[in-house]
């Protein structure tokens, strides 16, 4: 929603959608609902492997029966927003069809954006007013900062990474959806 104020031929828009009650759940895909590698290779098979490998990495342990749940909390509000360029983005469409992804997890199939750099997630995140998002990594909740109100950084990391102020560390899916769910009142 827009307010147009003034003369139009002078108006000043100002966007008030920041003000809106409704909610909207964005994830990360590699490394949030899809499995690294091991803990000695943290990245998944995405980057350097075939289609096939691609298609062979597991989703994140409990994912498939967390998530579902907390996309209904969200009323199907819910997108995906992943850094990647054309050939990873090929292979995570590849991936979420062979694994049903969209029909079990309810995180509408016309939902999925992807950025080429990190930072560019903070700008999907706006347009979308996403309003929770989980991601791996710290950069990324850094950048979204004064743009989504509630940042999970997920999973195992690092050993001495900071979490960002105004962040919530999440171990794991069970984990994140008691954090979204206090977070949620």
């Amino acid at each position: 929603m827009r307010l147009t104020c003034g003369p139009s031929h002078h108006s000043t828009q100002i966007n008030i959608m920041k003000t809106t009650t409704k909610i909207i759940l964005g994830i990360d895909v590699g490394r949030v609902l899809i499995a690294p590698e091991s803990s000695e290779r943290p990245d998944t098979s995405f980057i350097g492997g075939s289609l096939e490998d691609a298609l062979q990495t597991p989703p994140y342990e409990g994912m498939f029966e967390h998530l579902p749940g907390l996309v209904a909390r969200f009323a199907g509000q819910a997108c995906l927003v992943s850094k990647a360029g054309p050939r990873v983005q090929d292979k995570t469409r590849h991936w979420l069809r062979h694994h049903r992804f969209h029909e079990r997890t309810g995180v509408p199939a016309d939902s999925v954006h992807f950025c080429r750099e990190r930072h560019q997630k903070a700008g999907i995140c706006d347009r979308l007013r996403v309003t929770h998002f989980i991601d791996d990594r710290t950069d990324v909740l850094h950048h979204l900062k004064g743009v989504v109100a509630h940042r999970y950084l997920f999973g195992p990391q690092r050993r001495g990474t900071i979490v960002p102020a105004g962040v919530v560390a999440v171990a794991g899916w069970a984990e994140v959806v008691e954090a979204v769910l206090r977070d949620l009142g």
